[in-house]
């Protein structure tokens, strides 16, 4: 019984560990370009002419 237990312990651990490092990844934000205010002056050439 204790060796069922164990098992079922380690999986838990796995899964865990790869929801952990899975997470991250996808909330790395947008996929898109990032969308300026109409107002905004950006992107613009450097130096200011």
């Amino acid at each position: 019984m204790t060796k069922h237990i164990s098992s079922l312990f380690a999986r838990l651990i796995v899964l865990a560990l790869v929801i952990a490092i899975a997470s991250p990844i996808a909330a790395c934000g947008r996929k898109g370009s990032p969308d300026y205010p109409k107002d905004s002056k950006y992107p613009r050439s450097y130096p200011k002419p």
